[in-house]
């Protein structure tokens, strides 16, 4: 319980250093452009246009809705992530205690650091992540309109229990589970692909004879995380989107979104104009050879 509760204090306060972040990253893969782009140099030093980054995006939240307007949209998330931390604590427990008994009684046991030990772990590890995503969801989608109502100045989503009536109100219950496969899907799949990159990396490439082998290790995991990560950001954007898709927010209806009836229809427009990518890196972002932006209308070049 003791762990549990650090692991919430810990995640609460993770949580609001990194919500700026989250927040401006949203407005981006949401396509909001406010700012024009400037002229500067990309890494051969060559002249280039680019969007504003994460600090210029900041500067313009702030000089509007000031200091405190960069953590629109903290509650929901501090709710869901204090609540996603309680069940899969919860459902990672039973999943270790039903995989001790079923141990006991047939007296097999996979070696630590083996395929089939791992693949047991990162089973555990899916269910209990699943869980958590599927509890937190609604808390989720209600995070995601909160900051999207940057876009049109609407106030439609002021609080964690009247976003919840005003979903309910509109959508019906399924209105608090919209995004929620390609969520899922991007969870399973950088789970998978972490682990099981992080255990060929440390059975074939990593020697046990070396020195400071347990942080090499770490090391590895941690890289073949962002790795999967990258791969799977797509189902992320995908997911956000559908999640204020025609939710009755500027920022979900045209001409910033199409009205996606599924969000396979989403993915699909998303890779034709090659926007699968949109809001992965909020530096160095160069801007597309004339492309169009909803904010203003212009087209660069």
């Amino acid at each position: 319980m003791a762990d549990t509760c650090g692991q919430v204090l810990l995640g609460s306060g993770l949580t609001v250093l990194s919500h700026p972040l989250m927040y401006i990253k949203v407005l981006v893969q949401v396509g909001h452009e406010p700012l024009p782009p400037s002229i500067g140099r990309n890494l051969f030093g060559r002249q280039v246009y680019q969007l504003p980054g994460l600090f210029a995006y900041a500067k313009h939240i702030i000089k509007i809705d000031g200091k405190a307007g960069l953590f629109n949209g903290l509650a929901p998330r501090l709710c869901a992530g204090t609540i996603g931390t309680l069940v899969h604590s919860r459902v990672l427990q039973r999943c270790q205690d039903a995989g001790k008994y079923e141990v006991s009684g047939t007296s097999q046991k996979a070696e630590e650091g083996s395929l089939q030990h791992v693949v047991n772990e990162t089973t555990k590890e899916m269910i209990a992540r699943s869980c958590a995503t599927i509890v937190t969801h609604p808390f989720h989608v209600i995070t995601l309109r909160c900051m999207v109502q940057f876009i049109g100045r609407e106030t439609k989503y002021s609080g964690v229990f009247d976003s919840i009536v005003t979903v309910y109100k509109n959508e019906g219950v399924l209105g608090f589970f919209v995004g929620l496969i390609p969520r899922l899907l991007g969870d399973v799949l950088s789970l998978w692909i972490c682990n099981m990159l992080a255990h060929l990396v440390n059975t074939y490439a990593i020697d046990d004879s070396m020195s400071h082998t347990g942080e090499i290790k770490n090391c590895s995991q941690a890289v073949t995380g962002f790795f999967a990560s990258m791969l799977t950001y797509p189902f992320v954007l995908v997911s956000n989107l559908m999640a204020v898709n025609n939710c009755g927010l500027a920022g979900g209806l045209p001409p910033y979104a199409s009205i996606y009836p599924t969000w396979v229809d989403c993915w699909r427009h998303l890779s034709l104009e090659g926007n699968m990518s949109r809001g992965n890196s909020l530096f160095f972002r160069k801007l597309p050879v004339g492309k169009t932006y909803a904010t203003d209308q212009k087209r660069f070049f």
